[in-house]
């Protein structure tokens, strides 16, 4: 299915080719010996050889592919520093989100992943996060993939068809079901491959790549530093490192320390810092640490935080106000997902999954210490008015009561359950 033919030609350099040769040969022998019995039999047997060879060659394998045609044109450079980056988050990161944090004053914003396999495949609904909105001036995608040829060919794809200013390549998704199929955070124990994959999509790219992983796999396989050494050297434009382990998932604050030693590592190749950012304050903190910080959960608590960094004040967003974001949104995701039924459905399911984040937003005038911290469990408390005492509560029926204000009654037997669980406190 995916062919190392035109346009893309992977060819072995000249320095491994002995070693490939010499590889192919003991897989040869190796299939050649103690194989009995029908001619049928024996074909099964030589496949099995061959294959569990392949598999056991791995990381070592795949990275000796290089893919060796560049574009002829000059590659886009884009300054990123000093500018705020809202991360790729799956599901609550889509279009019309983006639009919101953009009118707050997000510089750089950027797709929710994207599964190389299922983009080769031309599946619809994976095309469909690759799409940017006219406001979007500073737009990248993030791909995901485990394989150098399949994510090389993505990326060649979308760099000659997608309106895009940068793609990203991510190496911290913690879920299962990516991190078993080797990609994700997977990546983060097979550097080879990881350094594979990340030449080929420099050398088909006509616009930046960049790298987002954690700190590592675990506590015990801590990798972050050793990969920014690393991968600084394959010609890629950003290292954004997440200050936890996928282990840790949500349940410990953020490595700055760590964070800190990855951007040492990384010059002079810029470093940004992800995790835990709430308020300016943690923002002007954090910089110490990295050449800039993206922010994550912290928009979907409140998107008004790019804007708060960039006039350096608390903003004290009232329940009206706060109404009239979640219409706005409401109106983008219409325009998006269509008006008709299933339209009104889609967006009122996006809103749901954003107000899973957003009940965790406590009131500038509500608080007693400023700045909120973004693991702060709040006491239970009554808002200054009857909108905000509902937008704070944790349960996923007043969720719902505050889509049916914007877009009508639910269906009967409608349920609703958040996607994942980065949206709690542990």
């Amino acid at each position: 299915e995916y062919s190392l033919e035109s346009p893309l030609k992977a060819v072995l350099y000249e320095r491994v080719g002995k070693r490939e040769r010499e590889r192919e040969k003991e897989r040869g022998n190796a299939c050649s010996v103690e194989i009995t019995g029908s001619p049928e039999s024996k074909r099964r047997k030589i496949d099995s050889a061959t294959q569990k060879k392949s598999e056991d060659d791995g990381d070592e394998a795949t990275v000796e592919y290089y893919f060796l045609k560049s574009r002829d044109t000059p590659k886009k450079v884009i300054d990123f520093r000093n500018k705020l980056f809202l991360a790729p988050l799956t599901t609550v990161g889509n279009l019309p989100f983006r639009r919101i944090c953009k009118e707050f004053g997000a510089d750089v914003t950027c797709g929710e992943m994207a599964l190389c396999d299922d983009i080769l495949r031309c599946k619809v609904s994976e095309w469909a996060l690759l799409r940017r909105h006219h406001t979007e001036d500073i737009f990248g995608v993030q791909i995901c993939g485990s394989h150098v040829v399949r994510t090389t060919k993505a990326v060649e794809l979308i760099s000659s068809e997608c309106d895009v200013d940068f793609i990203d390549l991510n190496v911290g998704c913690p879920i299962d079901l990516v991190f078993n199929k080797g990609a994700g955070s997977a990546l983060m124990d097979k550097s080879r491959r990881l350094e594979g994959i990340l030449r080929g999509m420099v050398n088909v790219s006509s616009v930046p790549i960049t790298l987002k992983m954690r700190i590592g796999t675990s506590e015990k396989k801590l990798s972050g530093i050793s990969l920014a050494g690393t991968m600084k050297n394959t010609g890629i434009s950003l290292i954004t490192v997440h200050g936890r382990t996928r282990q840790q998932r949500y349940t410990k604050l953020a490595d700055w320390d760590y964070i800190s030693q990855c951007r040492e590592a990384a010059q002079p190749l810029p470093l940004f810092g992800n995790g835990d950012i709430l308020s300016f304050a943690d923002y002007n903190n954090n910089l110490k640490y990295a050449d800039g910080c993206m922010i994550g959960r912290g928009a979907l608590i409140k998107p008004w935080i790019f804007k708060e960094i960039k006039d350096q004040q608390h903003m004290d967003i009232s329940s009206s106000e706060r109404m009239d974001i979640l219409r706005r949104f409401c109106t983008y995701g219409l325009e998006h997902w269509g008006s008709d039924a299933l339209g009104v459905e889609k967006t009122r399911s996006y809103l749901l999954e954003w107000l899973s984040f957003l009940y965790r937003y406590i009131p500038v005038g509500v608080l007693e210490v400023l700045p909120q911290r973004i693991n702060q469990r709040p006491p239970y408390y009554h808002g200054r008015d009857d909108v905000e005492t509902l937008m704070c509560s944790p349960n996923c029926r007043d969720w719902i009561r505050l889509t049916e204000q914007l877009l009508g009654k639910v269906p009967d037997g409608f349920n609703f359950v958040p996607k994942h669980q980065a949206n709690a406190y542990a």
